[in-house]
């Protein structure tokens, strides 16, 4: 008989594939989203991570690295084609920090909205799920980077328009964007700053959802959609008619990681941070990144706690 959680998972995986619109049929060529994962790369153990993590530490599980991620959709983390096993960049890091550590790796799926609680009481070691780091998470849980936090500028594959890189580049155009949203704040001190240099404001819209704003982004309605670049990244190889022309650090002027978000003091932070410089160096990080298409988003270094994205 299936138990609550069994159903829970199951309607979980339903209704992220239902929201997100992928799955076996839409699934993009460029991305394997098989249970198997073949082209998945492992980590030697790193001596010198093991060596950091903190002698008092107590796993979840003796044995296991046992971490959050919840599925929200390729190619960061999302359920494969059996509906049940969750595969993605972020899985496939978790699995070399895993191997790094000389520990076999847990994956605990989990609602976004449930992973602070969860953290904080135990449920898991870390939650490795694109957390970017903020200096109000800060304040109760520890950081070590992975990954760049970026937004994507594109375009339809038709478009004139070649590069985005500053307000400049912006100005007059008609750009997509999330109400609410991080890159919402982004774009319209970008639009206050072209019409403080006397160029045409930026217009912002605003759709209900990302079906709504890929048609109007192909239809000509709009100029430019801005999302997580991860997320327009498999768009672009699953429908093939929009493409990339720049992207926007979520910490603009500055830029902004993400991070494994572990308990605060908890002492795992820097072992992690020093498992991930591992990877950097050997060159299993890279590898896990092209894999996904994701290299725009890697980091020169592993930090841990480094400055985040401020209160607003």
């Amino acid at each position: 008989m299936a138990t609550f959680l069994d159903i829970r998972t199951f309607f979980f995986a339903a209704l992220t594939a239902a929201l997100t619109g992928f799955g076996t049929v839409h699934a993009a060529d460029d991305f394997d989203l098989s249970p198997q994962q073949p082209g998945r790369l492992h980590a030697a153990r790193k001596d010198a991570a093991i060596a950091a993590i903190p002698k008092d530490f107590k796993f979840v599980t003796p044995g296991k690295f046992t971490i959050a991620v919840s599925p929200g959709g390729p190619p960061l983390a999302t359920y494969a084609t059996d509906a049940k096993t969750v595969v993605g960049a972020d899985p496939d890091y978790a699995y070399a920090i895993a191997d790094s550590l000389g520990l076999t790796l847990e994956i605990v799926p989990v609602a976004w909205i449930d992973w602070p609680l969860g953290l904080t009481s135990g449920k898991y070691d870390a939650v490795i799920s694109n957390v970017g780091v903020t200096e109000q998470r800060k304040e109760k849980f520890d950081f070590s980077t992975y990954r760049q936090g970026l937004h994507g500028f594109f375009v339809k594959a038709d478009s004139p328009i070649t590069s985005i890189k500053e307000p400049k580049d912006a100005a007059g155009l008609r750009i997509i964007v999330g109400a609410g949203t991080n890159q919402e704040r982004i774009l319209v001190k970008w639009s206050d700053d072209d019409v403080a240099a006397g160029l045409k404001p930026i217009e912002l819209q605003y759709y209900d959802d990302e079906a709504a704003s890929l048609l109007a982004l192909r239809s000509g309605r709009a100029d430019v959609i801005v999302q997580p670049h991860a997320q327009l990244v498999f768009i672009a190889a699953r429908d093939k008619n929009i493409k990339r022309v720049g992207t926007l650090s979520a910490g603009w002027p500055d830029r902004s990681d993400v991070a494994i978000a572990t308990r605060k003091g908890s002492g795992l932070a820097d072992a992690l941070t020093v498992a991930t410089n591992g990877l950097i160096k050997d060159g299993t990080y890279a590898g896990i990144l092209d894999h996904w298409h994701l290299s725009e988003e890697a980091l020169p270094v592993s930090e841990t706690n480094p400055p985040g994205l401020p209160k607003y």
